[in-house]
């Protein structure tokens, strides 16, 4: 069985990118592929999963990387979905962020998500001990 190897020095090309967007159909990235290329590149981080070369998973966190960082995007073709590459790629990519109070994820409403995302230790904004809203405004 090839071997899933996550690279940090290496970012993907455009049509690499597209392509595994349009995968898990995220087409509001795929739109404007120049764009999303360059989201990528000025992420903060960027985490990808490559099997013999193909890149077949990607996490990305924004933010300042000292108070608050972001998780972007994180998507696995659906080919290689439930073999860990999620849970590999998100513990890659917020590793060097571990002291930062703030790790924040906006997601579908899907209950496979809300599991994935709660063992890996966050919890959903209405089940927080305290008060706490959230405002995002989409365009």
């Amino acid at each position: 069985m090839p071997r899933i190897e996550l690279t940090d020095h290496q970012l993907p090309e455009q049509d690499e990118l597209v392509a595994l967007y349009e995968s898990v159909e995220w087409s509001a990235y795929t739109k404007d592929p120049e764009r999303l290329y360059a989201a990528v590149n000025r992420s903060l981080r960027v985490v990808c999963a490559r099997e013999d070369g193909k890149l077949v998973g990607l996490a990305r966190v924004v933010g300042d990387g000292l108070t608050i960082v972001y998780l972007q995007d994180i998507l696995v073709h659906p080919s290689h979905q439930r073999r860990a590459v999620g849970r590999r790629l998100m513990q890659a990519v917020l590793e060097p962020f571990a002291d930062v109070r703030q790790q924040v994820l906006i997601t579908d409403d899907e209950e496979r998500q809300r599991l994935f995302y709660e063992s890996m230790g966050f919890t959903e904004i209405r089940d927080m001990q305290h008060p706490i809203r959230a405002f995002v405004r989409f365009s």
